[in-house]
């Protein structure tokens, strides 16, 4: 049960950028994990250790944090004797030898490598699957939920280089019996947008971005959602699917206001918007579009816009660059009633315990909560295990193409076919809607 080796070396993501990935050895075998790395990063994210050396990758090494796994956290921990069913203890021993509140010494990178790692390890040595070993980490109990897919099918804001200011637009096949059959849904509509696209923009515009999905040059949001409602339609799902935003609005935040021409260096600074405005925008979009969440409307500090917005919507409002996983961004956000969803992102935070604690804290409130993948991913796909055993109900990783995004859809169908009859799909039933979280929030 004890750990006998570790040892980390730098790999690649999804975007050609370095990485961290962990072995770690007990007497069962190696188990490995991999980190991934976000674009549009939130400033309270845990640090991502990069060297900095601009002229090795980039700048983008990880050469420091790859070092620090195995010169400093490997030694200490087989000499702790820890061992792999410890998960918290583990989580613990990594966060005191950081020392730090934003994992800046070691590298937020560093620790969760290995905390991925034990993760995997303790599933064995316990002979159960990963997310059975996370359940009881989280003391959640069968019957197992399948998570609603979001799916990112039109990117923008950072991920894309067309002019569209929000980061992502997803379907979600809230209408699906399993999520076999959510699968099926989303990927014929996916495969539908395509034709409807390449007909009004020509076949280079079906070229897709960072998480898959498609990049048209479209003049804006409305655009886009009228691109979704076409193919919706089209595939003969209209009722079934839902949109969800993803608008990252701390990208084109500028003194004070919203500049949704921010990818035009020449933006004409008169025509960038407050949070007031931003939010009647959004208004519009809900009554006219079958929205069900947005995520990131406002900057990561505006927190007067989120609170004025969550209180005047009726729909999942998902913090991301606002709470960054992190339980004191949370606690502040439910004290300001400022938003009723979390994107749990295992990076931003650094250790799984500390992602357990995350969920956990948000759903003590009612929010929802949306288990995510990063722009800049690994064939890793803990995160899969992590959305069923914690029961939340919701996942988005992408656009069901590149394969380092649909390695999680994959994983989740193999975990459906292994509970065989003894889970549930949650459907629309796991967001939040405003004041009233659904019965299924309150187990």
């Amino acid at each position: 049960m004890s750990i006998t080796k570790i040892h980390a070396r730098q790999i690649f993501d999804s975007r050609g950028n370095p990485t961290v990935e962990v072995d770690l050895y007990t007497e069962k075998g190696r188990f490995r994990a991999a980190v991934p790395s976000g674009a549009s990063t939130g400033v309270h994210e845990a640090v991502e250790l990069r060297d900095n050396d601009k002229s090795q990758y980039v700048g983008k090494g990880v050469l420091k944090a790859v070092a620090n796994v195995n010169d400093i956290i490997a030694p200490e921990l087989v000499k702790s004797g820890l061992t792999v069913t410890q998960q918290k203890e583990i989580d613990d021993f990594l966060i005191k030898l950081d020392g730090t509140q934003n994992k800046g010494k070691l590298g937020a990178n560093a620790i969760l490598g290995v905390s991925i790692a034990v993760a995997e390890a303790g599933a064995a040595e316990k002979g159960v699957p990963l997310y059975k070993h996370l359940a009881d980490l989280a003391g959640v109990k069968p019957p197992f939920v399948l998570p609603t897919p979001s799916f990112n099918v039109i990117n923008g804001g950072s991920h894309a280089g067309n002019k569209l200011a929000f980061q992502e637009f997803m379907l979600l096949p809230t209408g699906a019996s399993s999520f076999t059959e959510a699968m099926k849904i989303g990927t014929e509509t996916y495969h539908t947008l395509k034709k409807v696209i390449s007909a009004k923009y020509g076949i280079d515009a079906v070229n897709v971005g960072d998480e898959g999905g498609f990049a048209p040059n479209v003049s804006g949001a409305e655009e886009s959602l009228e691109l979704l409602s076409e193919a919706i339609k089209k595939a003969g799902y209209e009722g079934k699917i839902k949109i969800a935003l993803d608008v990252a609005s701390s990208e084109f935040y500028k003194e004070g206001k919203y500049d949704l021409d921010f990818k035009n260096p020449n933006s004409d600074p008169t025509k960038w918007i407050s949070g007031k405005e931003l939010a009647d925008l959004y208004l519009g979009y809900i009554k006219k579009y079958p929205i069900i969440s947005i995520e990131d409307p406002f900057d990561q500090d505006d927190w007067e816009a989120w609170s004025h917005f969550t209180a005047n919507s009726t729909i999942q409002i998902v913090g991301d660059d606002l709470t960054v996983t992190n339980p004191l961004r949370i606690k502040t956000a439910i004290e300001k009633k400022a938003c009723n969803g979390l994107l749990l992102k295992v990076n931003q935070i650094g250790t799984i315990s500390e992602s357990i604690q995350a969920a956990q804290l948000s759903q003590s409130d009612g929010w929802g909560v949306m288990v995510s993948h990063r722009s800049g991913e690994t064939e890793n796909t803990l995160i899969a295990d992590l959305a069923v055993a914690l029961g939340v109900g919701q996942i988005k990783t992408g656009a069901p193409a590149r394969s380092e995004r649909v390695a999680k859809y994959n994983a989740l169908l193999r975990i459906e076919e292994e509970l065989a009859g003894n889970s549930s799909y949650a459907g629309e039933q796991g967001f939040s809607q405003g004041p009233n979280p659904p019965p299924f929030l309150k187990k």
